[in-house]
């Protein structure tokens, strides 16, 4: 009986661990660990484009020389807050173009090679965590249904 117990419990430890990783888990401590680790993945593939303080490229909404429009804000001054999680999480996964398609052309790649799905969402709670009141209860909103 002792060592069904214990299995139980590490088998449950275990599911615990798995649905924490995948971000699945949304306690306030595990919220407050992914941001602390969006924080570090953002500084390492996203910043160079959207900028160390999620301010974006320059002149963000017209397109650059080459058609396609620069790396836009994720601060509330962009547009990022006006996508449910669903979206983002599709954009940042597979790309823009992937997302948009008919011929869409991005110089937002898809991280699914590089980001787990979880380190994919402790990105966008890092970006979520910037943005004040109204626009994060705007976002809450459209990803609630």
């Amino acid at each position: 009986m002792r060592k069904l117990v214990l299995l139980v419990l590490v088998v449950l430890a275990a599911a615990a661990v798995w649905v924490w990783r995948s971000g699945g888990i949304d306690m306030p401590w595990a919220r407050a660990e992914r941001t602390a680790l969006g924080r570090q993945l953002y500084a390492e593939n996203c910043a160079s484009c959207h900028g160390a303080n999620l301010e974006g490229q320059p002149d963000w909404k017209r397109p650059g020389p080459n058609g396609r429009l620069p790396a836009p804000p994720h601060d509330a001054s962009g547009h990022t807050w006006h996508h449910s999680d669903d979206q983002l999480f599709a954009i940042t996964k597979f790309g823009t173009a992937a997302i948009v398609g008919n011929g869409y052309e991005s110089d937002m790649p898809g991280f699914g090679d590089r980001l787990s799905d979880g380190e994919i969402r402790a990105v966008l709670d890092f970006i979520k965590a910037a943005w004040p009141e109204r626009e994060a209860e705007h976002q809450r909103k459209i990803s609630s249904g």
